[in-house]
């Protein structure tokens, strides 16, 4: 398994850690799938791999889609800085989804998953969005106060 659920830290809003969960099950499947593409290479493999990507990426659309909706929602201060992390992190992930497709290397995109992405969530769960959930549970940011 590639990452362990209990490596993810917790915030105080329930719809967020369940995305996060959701998160994790997906980043272990696709790792999980590139490992079997690696073993044994075929087209449908590899045509599993890259629709279960498309699928991933969809999904962390949703995902960033439903914290930026709440934060617009409570007019969350720091909004456009977390937005903007969600929308480079799109950019970087569509890259390398895009590279597995022309190149097909099963290797390259592991790497990525648990070299960049996986510390990418958890680190992004620690601090945006640990500050995000506070905010939208108490109406009280960190880093610009009361709501």
């Amino acid at each position: 398994m590639l990452v362990q659920k209990t490596d993810l830290p917790l915030v105080a809003m329930d719809f967020m850690n369940e995305v996060h969960l959701e998160d994790i099950e997906m980043l272990n499947t696709l790792n999980d799938k590139l490992i079997a593409y690696e073993a044994e290479p075929s087209p449908e493999a590899k045509e599993d791999v890259s629709d279960y990507c498309e699928k991933w990426y969809a999904h962390t659309i949703s995902h960033f889609n439903g914290e930026e909706v709440e934060m617009q929602r409570t007019h969350f201060p720091p909004y456009i800085i977390h937005k903007n992390e969600h929308d480079n992190f799109l950019a970087i992930i569509r890259a390398e989804i895009d590279k597995f497709n022309q190149n097909a290397n099963p290797i390259a995109l592991q790497k990525f998953i648990a070299l960049d992405v996986v510390p990418w969530l958890i680190q992004h769960i620690r601090t945006m969005d640990t500050v995000t959930a506070m905010f939208l549970k108490n109406g009280i940011s960190p880093c610009c106060g009361n709501h």
